[in-house]
Formats: structure tokens, C-alpha cells, sequence
């Protein structure tokens, strides 16, 4: 995933960490909580949830990504999103699954620059994550600010542990979940893959 553990200089958090009931609304409004934060080169972007009317910005996201970070996102070459991918990466239902987008405006129009996510497992107790930084966007710290507000959410819905599954060669995703603390372990069904996991309770 192209991702970066390279902290920011500053994190600014406009609102403080939204009230459970607003996080879990199974559609979020356009008025659902949502953080202004600063990145290292001092951008600022918003990170919101992810609502089903982003397909077109979700689309575009992928469309711009490398091969290669679509490679590692995806676990397998991708050349164009279909649209059932993008509708199950943007309609969201937050009784379960969290998704925050990070958005800045370029160029006088909307731009995602970075999406995290979680799906949790039957019983709600484990989540498995994914997150993605456009390939311009690495090395400002975005990387850290998304996963710290999806760990911030799992962690107030009870979630008890989460994990990512990760080419062995995503070494940018190995240094952004050894900087959050998650530890590493090869995958037993897959020797080209690893498991980063993250104990939340």
C-alpha cells in the first residue's frame, strides 16, 4: 500500500475525536464529523468518511495510483477499478466498517489524496485494515494521521485486535505499522505476503 511512517511536523485536530453514535451512522451526512489536519510541508487536508456520492473521487484515486501501488493495495495487478469495486469502496455501512477519505483541493476542484479502512470480522471483536497515499502524497505524514483515526475508532467500538495483510515487499507498509506498533508475521497460507497486527484492548 503506498503508505509513509514518516510523522508529521504537526497534527491539528480541528474537532476532537467524534462521538461514537456519529461514527457508526450507517450513512454519514454531509455533516458528520470530520478533522482538519496539517501535514509536514504544511498542506492541510480533511479527513472525513468516506460517503457513497465519492465514487467518482474514488475512482480517480486508483485510476492515478502507480501500477505498482496498485499492486500493493490490492494484493495483484489492477489496471482499472470496476464498478462494483468502487461501490463496495465507497458505500459504506458504518454499523460495521469505517472508512476515512483525505481530501484537498487542487487546481480549484477536489482531489482524494488518501483512504483507510476497516471491515470487521462476524462478531465485531477483529477488524482487518487496507490504507493507501497517492504516490505524490508519501513521505508528508498521511499515512499516520489516517491510521491513527481509524485505530482511534476501532479502539471506542471494543474492536480487540486489528490486521492488515501486506505483499512481503510493501516496505513502506512495513515501516508505517512498525511505527504504530503493530507486529509482523509471515503469512502461513502465502510466502510472498505478511500479516501486521495491532492489539487494540
Amino acid at each position: 500500500m503506498a503508505v509513509t511512517s514518516k510523522k508529521p511536523k504537526t497534527t491539528k485536530t480541528v474537532r476532537k475525536a467524534p462521538p461514537r453514535k456519529a461514527i457508526v451512522a450507517a450513512a454519514p451526512s454531509r455533516d458528520a464529523p470530520h478533522w482538519t489536519e496539517t501535514l509536514s510541508d504544511g498542506t492541510h487536508v480533511v479527513i472525513r468518511p468516506i460517503r457513497k456520492e465519492d465514487a467518482a473521487l474514488e475512482r480517480a484515486f486508483i485510476r492515478r495510483l502507480s501500477p505498482e501501488s496498485r499492486r500493493l493495495r490490492f494484493l495483484g495487478q489492477m489496471n482499472e477499478a470496476s464498478d462494483e469495486l468502487v461501490k463496495a469502496l465507497t458505500d459504506i455501512d458504518y454499523r460495521r466498517d469505517v472508512a476515512f477519505v483525505a481530501l484537498v483541493h487542487r487546481d480549484g476542484e477536489k482531489r482524494e489524496i488518501g483512504v483507510a479502512r476497516y471491515g470487521t470480522n462476524k462478531d465485531g471483536s477483529v477488524c482487518e485494515c487496507a490504507i493507501a497515499v497517492a504516490d505524490e502524497w508519501r513521505s508528508h505524514g498521511l499515512g499516520v494521521l489516517l491510521m491513527r483515526h481509524l485505530i482511534e475508532v476501532a479502539r471506542s467500538r471494543g474492536i480487540r485486535s486489528m490486521f492488515s495483510l501486506d505483499e512481503a515487499d510493501n516496505s513502506a507498509m512495513r515501516e508505517l505499522a512498525k511505527f504504530l506498533g503493530f507486529r509482523r508475521a509471515r503469512d502461513p497460507d502465502d510466502a510472498t505476503q505478511v500479516i501486521h497486527t495491532l492489539t487494540l484492548q
